[in-house]
């Protein structure tokens, strides 16, 4: 006789609920001129999944089809607190309170699994041809990178901020 095995990721949280990170700390992401309205979606969704309080997307002259970005978000799309700012909004103050955290393959980047990050941070990721110009990361308190021991030495930008991002929660739950 097989055995039925249940999957449902609702009722499996409902009756096995997460616990938050410790009082305090709270994550805001942000990235830097996406060209990829998918990226967007996914990182919008991904914010809502890890708790985050915010998204920034930091944007230039791209246009995206909201339909596109809220196709990947789904449900999170109207959920998850998220906004589009230019790059003279962030600059001049990305958000009071919280230090610029960047996940940057860049000098002075530390391993993100054996860096301390900030109970309060924004973690900004670069965008997905060009990462993060030299004047932002300058004006980072912390630079981070995920360690690639196998042969690609690139991540998706979605996939990076999810690696950083719960690195994140899991560090806050100490």
């Amino acid at each position: 006789m097989a055995v039925k095995i249940d999957t449902n990721s609702v009722r499996f949280f409902k009756e096995n609920p997460s616990s938050a990170p410790r009082e305090g700390s709270e994550l805001i992401l942000a990235a830097w001129k996406l060209s990829n309205p998918e990226n967007i979606g996914k990182i919008i969704r991904l914010a809502h999944n890890a708790g985050a309080t915010e998204v920034l997307f930091v944007r230039g002259e791209e246009k995206h089809r909201l339909s596109k970005i809220k196709k990947t978000a789904g449900f999170s799309f109207d959920q998850q607190k998220w906004r589009f700012i230019n790059e003279e909004e962030f600059v001049a103050n990305v958000v009071p309170g919280f230090p610029l955290t960047v996940l940057e393959t860049c000098d002075g980047a530390t391993d993100l699994f054996e860096t301390h990050l900030p109970a309060r941070t924004v973690l900004l990721a670069g965008s997905e041809s060009n990462g993060i110009p030299e004047h932002i990361i300058s004006k980072s308190e912390n630079r981070v990178f995920i360690p690639m021991p196998g042969g690609c030495k690139s991540m998706n930008i979605s996939n990076a901020l999810s690696v950083a991002a719960f690195e994140w929660l899991r560090q806050q739950k100490h």
